[in-house]
């Protein structure tokens, strides 16, 4: 009988992970949620997540808490040369090394490319931060705010709603993460080929236009441009969840078909033959009143009716959630999503699975993950296991190279 569960593809590859805030840690996290050992090196004071958003205790904050798990946690001061040799010790026998500091800062810090390939040339180095190193804009700080504003996101809201603004979540570190982390799986597959590690950079505002430009850039996909940019559905003021009698309900028809129930199902059958609604393009071009025949309508009876026809006639449908309700989604509860890890400190915690999966149901599976670390937990393991001996470790300490816990 086949087995479903966790994937671990990534099972015996070693990770160094020097970041801070979401960027390289969400990546890296994804990483150990594959089964790759991860070690994330942080300065003496810790990362800074360590105290955004809910803490229970001291330097370990709900951020923190969702962004490095299945890590441990070595505190070292790079600028004390006894730590970098420490951490080049570590690089030996490291098959991936990810930083989310500007390149220049990394060179100077003495972990840049050229300094740790030339320790492993099969380590497989990914850098990953604002702005493309060729560019003018290299030396620019960058965070997730603005990334959003220099990629197009916070102006398309201003399209819609009159003034620029930003996506409330963390859009622009947690996509820049999964090509990060897209790039570090496809150049391990190249080392399993040719033995050779690579060099990887990932920049934040390349990303993110190239993920906005899929459907935004619409006339502009033409060198000489055809039309406007911007994808005219998602940039409709009426495009948004609306009302019923009782409460609010997202409904999304989108092939011929299902339009065609949709109407059907809501008593309106001479949309059906109205021109401005018989295929895709005519509904494109007329999709401000497609949508304001959808927010008429749904008031007209409660969410659970709506569900229930909607349901009955395989009319695509959502409800809207709040993130309280997704803790107890049905759905969520059927397909085992969310987990309990129990931490030493932080005591029970709700986690996520990690989404990619062998296949298949797989409601008893639980994540093969240790809880995020204490800041240095794991700091005096690590040197050990890299060849330092007791003396060594006492030392570094003693010069506030590196921190234990």
């Amino acid at each position: 009988m086949q087995k479903f569960g966790l994937m671990k593809p990534l099972s015996g590859i070693r990770v160094i992970e020097v970041g801070a805030v979401v960027l390289a840690p969400y990546a890296s996290s994804l990483l150990a949620d594959m089964g790759a050992l991860v070690t994330k090196v942080e300065p003496l004071e810790g990362d800074s997540t360590r105290h955004l958003g809910h803490a229970e205790h001291r330097g370990m904050a709900s951020l923190f808490l969702n962004c490095n798990r299945g890590k441990r946690s070595i505190a070292m001061d790079l600028r004390k040369p006894g730590a970098l040799q420490a951490l080049h010790k570590l690089v030996d026998s490291a098959d991936v090394f990810l930083h989310n500091m500007r390149a220049d800062s990394a060179d100077r810090l003495g972990i840049g490319p050229a300094a740790l390939r030339a320790l492993n040339p099969r380590l497989v180095y990914c850098a990953t931060y604002g702005y493309g190193a060729a560019g003018r804009g290299a030396k620019r700080p960058a965070y997730d705010d603005v990334i959003q504003a220099a990629s197009g996101v916070a102006a398309l809201s201003e399209r819609v709603g009159g003034t620029p603004a930003y996506a409330p979540t963390i859009i622009a570190d947690k996509t820049t993460a999964l090509f990060v982390v897209m790039g570090i799986m496809g150049a391990l597959m190249e080392r399993g080929r040719t033995g050779e590690g690579r060099e990887l950079e990932v920049p934040m505002l390349e990303t993110m236009t190239h993920f906005v430009g899929v459907e935004h850039l619409n006339g502009l996909t033409w060198q000489e441009p055809r039309a406007t940019s911007g994808y005219t559905r998602l940039l409709n003021p009426h495009r948004r969840p609306h009302r019923t009698k009782d409460g609010y309900l997202a409904v999304m028809p989108h092939s011929d078909s299902q339009w065609r129930k949709f109407f059907t199902v809501i008593g309106r059958p001479e949309v059906l033959v109205d021109p401005r609604f018989t295929d895709n393009a005519s509904r494109s071009r007329n999709i401000a009143q497609l949508y304001m025949i959808v927010g008429e309508t749904l008031p007209t009876r409660t969410t659970s009716e709506w569900v229930a026809l909607f349901d009955e006639h395989d009319v695509p449908y959502g409800h809207v959630n709040t993130l309280e309700d997704l803790v107890a989604d049905p759905h969520l509860g059927d397909v085992g999503f969310w987990h309990r890890l129990d931490h030493p400190s932080e005591g029970a915690l709700r986690v996520p699975s990690f989404p990619v999966r062998d296949g298949g149901p797989r409601g008893d599976a639980t994540p093969a993950l240790q809880p995020a670390p204490a800041l240095g937990q794991h700091t005096a393991e690590i040197l050990a296991e890299a060849g330092l001996s007791t003396e060594d470790i006492e030392t570094l300490v003693r010069d506030n190279a590196v921190k234990t816990t």
